[in-house]
């Protein structure tokens, strides 16, 4: 990377922070990030490879918004700096929300076919219009090590166990038409988040 597109990618991230900054001033908290700025510096953080500031940045965003739960790929990109910092128990975690998240994002990543699995898809990014533009693949320099530590993760007993059990709640979702029984599922599914 040239000197000048770092510089690019720090004043980018300032300019956020700087409108983040301003929206807290102007509404007492930052409850207006309609433009979803907010997910933006971890994939800057990433092209940068500054992982510390990435880390800083996370722990911001985690003081700040503590019951946001993001989006699939902002919490990839998560999963990448809590990895390269060595928050790997943090990682495992945060990769399994990645997986709740849109369980076709690690096909993508590794490069293998998705497969379409028959379940509510109402809570999951759908598999073909939501993966078109992730950007991170296994092969990327930068990401090779995590891609080694993100295959051994999923292929874990209790990784494997918790990603079953989830997709088999979804499965069942799919067609359950009961208010309180959808209500269980749900809450079932949301725990599932936690375990690892």
């Amino acid at each position: 990377m040239t000197p000048k597109r770092e510089q690019r990618i720090r004043n980018k991230i300032k300019k956020i922070k700087a409108a983040l900054a301003a929206d807290k001033k102007h509404w007492g908290g930052y409850h207006h990030d309609g433009q979803g700025l907010r997910y933006l510096p971890p994939s800057l953080y990433l092209q940068l490879n500054d992982f510390t500031g990435g880390l800083r940045y996370l722990n911001w965003f985690n003081k700040n918004f503590p019951d946001d739960i993001g989006y699939p790929d902002f919490l990839f990109e998560c999963t990448v700096i809590l990895y390269k910092t060595g928050r790997l128990k943090e990682a495992a975690r945060n990769a399994f929300k990645t997986f709740t998240g849109n369980t076709y994002l690690f096909d993508k990543f590794f490069g293998r076919p998705s497969v379409a699995i028959d379940k509510w898809e109402g809570s999951n990014w759908e598999r073909a219009s939501h993966t078109a533009h992730f950007q991170y693949n296994h092969q990327q320099e930068n990401l090779s090590d995590f891609g080694i530590w993100l295959e051994d993760l999923i292929q874990t007993e209790q990784f494997s166990a918790l990603a079953a059990k989830y997709i088999d709640i979804h499965k069942r979702l799919k067609n359950e038409d009961n208010r309180e029984t959808r209500g269980y599922l749900t809450e079932q599914a949301r725990q599932l988040e936690n375990k690892l």
